[in-house]
């Protein structure tokens, strides 16, 4: 409603919203709910009764029902549903299962003005080749508005633009394309909406990871009287299709300035800023207002802290130090640094003398074994209880520390450092989150992350002298198997041809796989990658497949 009264405002004649932006995306088992349904038609009827009165012409993305459940596009002007276009193309692949719960649309539907017709889209509609765009250019629209919950991954924002700029350029029409911004669960929307002319060429892009509101004036006369030159049209059948139309008011000009040119994100600033626009919306959406973070002194803990404060500010992210007799002093420094230069308050609880009461209570019933990862595991869930127990006590959420790295591989404690609500890191490799941790200190100009932190080798610090690499391989020998493997589905003789050690490849693909039920135990985290762990990899616990 804030939107209509913004575009009001502004003397817009159409307002273009996102694809379910009433209900939010995914909407998952609550599309099978009738009174979800239900309480989704009350307020479709809320926002209508809103534009009562009003200029401008509403585009809003919500789920409808008619014969079935739709993800529609439901166009309201002064006070009516004047029509509804429901999403032809449902996504089944990825993180996307839609046709679990809609049916597709068969219909289309254009806005008309005396100036030239608009196409409606819904996002998977125009991804398709043939699809809704090629009919309505069969039809000589002007402009095609896709409206889309598009999530974010790493590269997603430039593949966007170049995918639509070509699909313009191809049909010679105006491209108007709204994506949704927010965090849900392990999804991160980011906005970065468009409009491209049909040369295409973006004219206007809104901000990436944050709400915004743009003004553009459409040339739609030119678009019509261009496409008589274009003769790349004339070939196209006009197919018979179920083809509905809006009447609007003429469209104004309103000679506004031309816009800001548009800004394109480093990949560094998009990855911070989705894990920023996660953590934030994920808190604060959830009912939370302060997290904690265990600070061990290492690059993991003190990047998902720096994170945390971005997205919260100093005075809603608490560190707490675990030390143990296997601390380095090092690393009590470098947390306390850490927390210092973040502004973060911290507590200090030692585990040792509970570490050495577990020991105690477990002497016989261990007797007669050695030490081993027992042991180990015991300390990380230590600090995992004395977490949680914060979080009962105050209320604050337990952000996990773990990064992708980890988690392919099983280098972590379900119930100890697994434990907690989010994940934020979870689909960062172990360089990936140096590289992020970096960028922070390029970008603020000092080491907030303390140098001498992304210097001394990765440990658990769980036994003397213990590093990372004493059961892993390099990390960045690890996370190029670990990429293509997870990442892109490469197996095992496609890795061989690419001249990794097959000793090594086989050890990795054996830790991904028996590692698998502690992935369905881990907490969620946002999706920066092209696969997180969790909504889009779905394996089997139980499986006799050796990926070798």
């Amino acid at each position: 409603m804030r939107a209509i009264d913004e575009a009001e405002r502004n003397g817009a004649d159409v307002l273009v919203l996102p694809e379910l932006a009433l209900n939010g995306y995914p909407v998952q088992d609550l599309a099978t709910r009738l009174d979800f349904i239900e309480s989704t038609s009350k307020h479709l009827e809320a926002i209508a009764e809103h534009t009562v009165g009003k200029h401008v012409t509403v585009l809003l993305g919500a789920l409808t029902k008619d014969v079935d459940v739709r993800d529609s596009l439901v166009v309201l002007r002064n006070g009516e549903i004047k029509g509804v276009y429901n999403k032809m193309k449902l996504p089944n692949y990825s993180v996307f299962d839609e046709m679990r719960y809609f049916r597709p649309g068969d219909s289309y539907l254009v806005l008309e003005t005396p100036e030239g017709s608009i196409g409606l889209t819904v996002c998977e509609d125009i991804w398709n080749t043939p699809g809704p765009v090629e009919v309505y250019s069969s039809l000589g629209v002007s402009a095609v508005v896709n409206i889309s919950a598009s999530p974010y991954s790493v590269g997603k924002i430039d593949l966007r633009r170049r995918y639509l700029s070509s699909k313009a350029f191809e049909h010679n029409v105006w491209i108007v394309y709204t994506n949704l911004v927010g965090a849900q669960d392990e999804l991160v929307f980011d906005g970065s909406s468009l409009v491209i002319d049909p040369s295409g060429e973006v004219v206007l892009k809104l901000e990436s990871f944050e709400e915004d509101f743009g003004l553009f004036d459409l040339d739609l006369e030119l678009s019509k009287v261009e496409r008589f030159l274009d003769s790349r049209t004339r070939w196209l059948k006009t197919p018979e299709v179920d083809l509905r139309k809006v009447r609007i008011n003429p469209l104004s000009r309103k000679d506004a300035s031309l816009p800001k040119p548009p800004k394109w994100l480093e990949r560094e600033e998009e990855i911070l800023r989705a894990l920023v626009l996660a953590i934030k919306d994920y808190v604060h959406k959830n009912g939370f207002e302060k997290v904690v973070v265990g600070l061990s002194g290492g690059i993991d803990s003190s990047l998902v802290a720096s994170l945390a404060v971005l997205a919260l500010g100093s005075e809603n992210v608490k560190g707490v130090l675990m030390p143990s007799m296997y601390t380095s002093r090092e690393s009590l420094e470098d947390a306390q640094l850490l927390a210092k230069n973040r502004g973060i308050e911290t507590f200090t609880i030692p585990i040792s003398d509970v570490f050495k009461a577990y020991l105690e209570a477990l002497k016989g019933v261990f007797s007669g074994t050695e030490p081993d990862a027992t042991e180990e595991n015991i300390q990380a869930r230590i600090r995992g209880n004395y977490l949680m127990a914060l979080s009962n006590k105050f209320g604050w959420l337990v952000l996990t520390t773990g990064n992708k790295s980890e988690y392919a591989t099983g280098y972590a404690t379900l119930y100890g450092d697994m434990a907690g609500g989010y994940a934020p890191i979870k689909d960062l490799y172990k360089t990936e989150v140096y590289r992020i941790a970096r960028w922070i200190n390029e970008r603020e100009g000092r080491e907030l992350i303390p140098k001498r932190v992304f210097e001394k080798p990765p440990s658990a610090e769980l036994r003397p002298g213990q590093t990372d690499q004493e059961k892993l391989p390099p990390y960045d020998l690890l996370d190029s198997i670990l990429e293509l493997f997870v990442d892109h589905n490469l197996g095992f003789e496609e890795l061989m041809k690419r001249g990794f050690d097959p000793e090594v490849v086989g050890y990795v693909l054996r830790l991904i796989r028996t590692s698998e039920y502690k992935r369905y135990q881990s907490a969620p985290g946002p999706k920066i990658t092209r696969r997180v762990f969790g909504r889009d990899w779905r394996m089997p616990i139980t499986n006799r497949f050796d990926f070798r």
